[in-house]
């Protein structure tokens, strides 16, 4: 993989010099090209000035900040920024060690791995990865990378350290307005909601994969051939419909079970579309809906993802990763509602 960015964590008066490397890749996502229906032609984007409506060339083209409510654009220069106080240009610098709960989900931006940059900082960088695992901790700090800067989470994952970068507190928008209120949910739905949550079974993150990509890679394949792509199957979707909710939590949990649709009902009734790739088989499903022994604390017959991946010993790593998909500490709040050290590592910095 080729290094994005060069430079050091340092927490304390431990530095480790690290290089960047991008953790994700998008491009086997479907994009798509613009182009002049007329011809089929790409189209290109110019730069034009507003001003005169002249094209500006690359060689022209200078960066300028327009403050909000302000239509007044004030140019910056490069030299401007290079001028500008940022000790994090080149440092992630580790703020405090939190619980990964205390981290919500809606900050979580991009994924980095960090690597030993050179022989000197492969002991501290297995130092910190062994400390974060064992501790069962990821660190907040802040970074500047590609002109910004930005908060960041650090964990082990997999033997490495991961980065992700934060969105700042105030970049988070409320959900007020968002839930419906005054809702009731009965005990036997819950009951029933939680069987068929069980009843679906593991997840194999190797069977999963793009349908859409597919679907237009098919599409494509079609008309270069001068054919007809095939129409969709109009049946296959249902449509909105008022149902029974325990009636429906009952025919899915029967669907599931089966493995197939032959318990869902006839079309007019509630059903259940099962995920490719899964359906597990009658015996597990029993064994992880069957009753559980009294003092086990629910744990009977959970067998979870990371701990399937793992071949039965977890990681630290993965944990964090199951603890931090919760969003929220044992308290209910997250890191820029509580009152504590997380929250003052997710100020927003001066700069």
């Amino acid at each position: 993989m080729r290094s994005i960015w060069n430079g050091s964590i340092s927490f304390g008066l431990v530095t480790i010099p690290v290089k960047t490397y991008s953790a994700t890749d998008r491009t086997s996502s479907v994009s798509f090209v613009r182009i002049h229906e007329k011809d089929g032609a790409p189209i290109q984007y110019r730069k034009v000035c507003e001003l005169d409506g002249q094209e500006v060339p690359n060689e022209e083209v200078g960066k300028g900040y327009q403050p909000p409510g302000d239509d007044a654009v004030v140019p910056i220069t490069d030299e401007d920024l290079s001028r500008l106080p940022m000790p994090t240009a080149k440092t992630l610098s580790i703020l405090s060690f939190v619980d990964p709960g205390e981290i919500d989900p809606l900050q979580l931006d991009k994924a980095y791995y960090l690597g030993p940059n050179g022989a000197s900082a492969t002991k501290p960088y297995a130092l910190l990865r062994e400390a974060l695992e064992h501790h069962a901790k990821v660190a907040i700090g802040k970074v500047a990378m590609r002109g910004r800067e930005t908060l960041a989470m650090l964990r082990a994952h997999d033997g490495a350290l991961l980065m992700h970068t934060l969105l700042w507190p105030d970049q988070i928008r409320s959900a007020d307005g968002v839930a419906p209120e005054a809702v009731t949910v009965r005990e036997n739905e819950m009951k029933l909601a939680e069987t068929l949550m069980d009843a679906l079974g593991e997840l194999d993150p190797a069977e999963l994969h793009d349908d859409y990509r597919e679907a237009v890679e098919e599409l494509v394949a079609a008309k270069r051939e001068g054919g007809t792509p095939a129409a969709p199957d109009a049946s296959a979707a249902p449509g909105a419909q008022v149902i029974d909710l325990t009636a429906a939590l009952e025919r899915s949990v029967r669907a599931v079970r089966g493995g197939g649709r032959e318990d869902a009902g006839d079309a007019g009734d509630a059903s259940v579309t099962p995920l490719r790739g899964r359906g597990p088989t009658r015996e597990k499903a029993a064994a992880k809906t069957a009753p559980r022994a009294k003092g086990d604390g629910g744990r009977t017959g959970r067998t979870s993802a990371a701990k399937k991946a793992g071949g039965g010993k977890r990681t630290t790593g993965k944990a964090t990763a199951e603890k931090t998909a919760t969003g929220r500490s044992a308290s209910g709040k997250t890191a820029a509602e509580k009152p504590s050290r997380a929250k003052r590592t997710t100020k927003p910095s001066a700069s």
